[in-house]
């Protein structure tokens, strides 16, 4: 003998959104004021109450990435004091549970070793908290009596034979160009898989004065171009075009390696970002198994935040292109290594983009037969 019983039950089958934490960055520098502590910022903040009236170069940063970066900017500040270690706040701000797609570290370098441990810390993050980064580092500007000679080499030789891939350094050259590359990549009106150097996107703002070395030239193209080929990430102009706009934003990586600028490694982090908490959900559940229907249902499921990256828009005759192109079959491998452990094979394809534009003209002398 029985009785009936019914029963019903929310299932939760993880199709929800993941938060995203893209143009989401942490700045970390000497400042006056609240040192320790991690202060929320956005387009209404009062930067004089919360990063001190005197000025700092923390503010100066922060001044001109806000400027920079649009009207839903936002970040997260750290100051600390002049002699303060930035791998302490940076580790403070995990501890509290802040997720962020960049560390701005305003303190200039002046050795590869100091981008090296920023790269270090970078890669710790991820092996500790599953959390990715990428650093931004500022070197100094030039001072008197450095000719522009002289700053090239010292500047050179701080980059010379580093291997930091997650690590992208921006001379002062101005005064605050960290600041300007940091808005502008914060910019949400901006993609993400776009460069710093898309001259759509703008001019450049808030850019300080031109510098001026010791001889009182002023900052030469061919050193903006040298200081590129070292891997530094800094403005630029075009002769008879107005405005400042940037260059790539180099990362320091080894030649020959997918990751050389920012938009590939944000592409790459953001995909991981999203399919991360879809693995966690699967762990130890049996519906994901080797089965055909199985393999099938799951590479579907983890295809569905790179059919969202590649989500394009059409609007008034033209096309907004997505992310990244829309993934096809076999972009998605699952293999069963043993009885209970699976490797995944994710491929992202970036649309072209076009940094080298030459145009070739020709005159066409031919007799036309009508005249």
């Amino acid at each position: 003998m029985a009785l009936g019983k019914v029963s019903v039950n929310n299932l939760n089958l993880g199709q929800g959104a993941v938060t995203e934490i893209e143009r989401y960055f942490l700045f970390i520098g000497p400042g006056p004021k609240n040192i320790g502590k991690l202060i929320a910022l956005n387009t209404d903040s009062d930067l004089d109450s919360q990063l001190g009236v005197p000025a700092s170069d923390l503010k100066t940063q922060v001044t001109t990435a806000r400027l920079n970066g649009g009207d839903r900017w936002a970040c997260l500040a750290a100051p600390i004091s002049a002699d303060g270690d930035w791998k302490i706040a940076l580790e403070t701000a995990q501890q509290q549970g802040f997720s962020v797609e960049g560390v701005v570290i305003t303190k200039p370098v002046s050795k590869g070793d100091e981008l090296s441990a920023m790269h270090d810390a970078a890669i710790s993050l991820n092996n500790t908290y599953g959390r990715r980064v990428f650093v931004m580092a500022a070197s100094a500007g030039i001072v008197a009596p450095l000719t522009w000679s002289q700053y090239l080499v010292e500047q050179k030789a701080i980059t010379a034979d580093v291997a930091a891939p997650r690590v992208l350094v921006v001379p002062q050259l101005h005064g605050n160009d960290l600041g300007v590359l940091a808005g502008r990549l914060a910019n949400a009106a901006v993609s993400i898989a776009d460069s710093p150097m898309r001259v759509a996107s703008g001019p450049v703002l808030g850019l300080g004065p031109v510098p001026v070395d010791a001889e009182g030239i002023p900052l030469p193209s061919a050193i903006r171009a040298e200081l590129d080929k070292a891997r530094f990430s800094v403005a630029q102009t075009y002769p008879d075009y107005p405005g400042v706009y940037w260059g790539d934003g180099n990362m320091l990586d080894t030649p020959g390696s997918d990751y050389l600028v920012i938009e590939y490694l944000r592409l790459a982090d953001k995909a991981a970002r999203q399919i991360r908490p879809l693995l966690i959900r699967r762990v130890a559940d049996r519906r994901l198994n080797s089965t055909a229907n199985s393999m099938a249902v799951n590479v579907n499921a983890l295809m569905a935040p790179l059919r969202k990256m590649a989500k394009s828009t059409k609007f008034a005759g033209q096309v907004f292109p997505g992310e990244i192109q829309t993934p096809k079959d076999g972009d998605i491998v699952l293999t069963w290594t043993s009885k209970t452990a699976v490797e995944v094979y994710i491929k992202l394809k970036p649309h072209n983009c076009p940094k080298d534009l030459t145009a070739n003209i020709a005159l066409d002398l031919s007799t036309d037969d009508s005249e």
